[in-house]
């Protein structure tokens, strides 16, 4: 009996070491100079235009909002993400800002409305039991474990310029024939907006099935 219960505790603290495992410390990389918490990944391969990262299951706090701009729906709905990590929650906790912040968008014309998800990566004390929020607009994603497709790109994460680098790296991946999911993309900024200098944001295509990592032909 005694062993059962040892082995079950064992169990439980590896499965709680996971959940934390890549939600580490942000020294430990280069992109997250503002928080104390990052999401962290393992590198699969890389060519002179984009990335395949590898992201372990992490639990995050969402909220959505539709507009026809990225930047009215996500202005929205940080408002409401902000409220719940500054206390309005039903313990009243105040939780630590972590990086980056993701806003997942379907594939669109840039013209038409849509409905845009903004997440808060949840840090590591709260990815296994977050405070419940208070407001019925906010909820918990659980990401993945996923591949993903990377391009990174510097200055401030508007609209035009977001789709600009999706297209970009979607025309890479078509050229090397790569499976992605087609149907919503991920636009992923790390910084704050009183950050002027050296910032990092990045594209993400979701991998399916085998990831390719193959420089384009220019």
């Amino acid at each position: 009996m005694l062993y059962r219960a040892c082995l079950w505790a064992l169990v439980v603290l590896v499965l709680m070491v996971t959940a934390e495992a890549y939600v580490g410390n942000s020294s430990e990389s280069s992109f997250c100079t503002e928080t104390k918490e990052c999401l962290l990944y393992d590198l699969v391969c890389k060519t002179d235009e984009y990335e395949v990262r590898h992201y372990s299951p992490t639990k995050w706090v969402s909220t959505d909002e539709e507009s026809f701009f990225m930047e009215a729906a996500t202005t929205k709905a940080f408002r409401k993400l902000y409220k719940y990590i500054t206390g309005t929650n039903e313990q009243g906790v105040k939780i630590d800002m972590t990086a980056p912040v993701v806003v997942k968008m379907k594939e669109k014309p840039y013209w038409h409305s849509s409905v845009y998800t903004l997440s808060f990566l949840l840090p590591s004390a709260y990815q296994e039991s977050p405070p419940t929020p208070t407001n019925s607009e906010v909820y918990f994603t659980d990401m993945p474990d996923m591949n993903v497709y990377v391009r990174s790109y510097g200055g401030y994460m508007f609209s035009m310029i977001v789709n600009h680098h999706s297209g970009l790296l979607k025309k890479d991946l078509d050229q090397v024939q790569a499976s992605y999911e087609q149907d919503f993309h991920y636009a992923v900024g790390y910084d704050s907006p009183m950050k002027f200098l050296n910032r990092h944001n990045e594209i993400w295509y979701q991998v399916v099935g085998e990831p390719v990592c193959t420089a384009p032909q220019k």
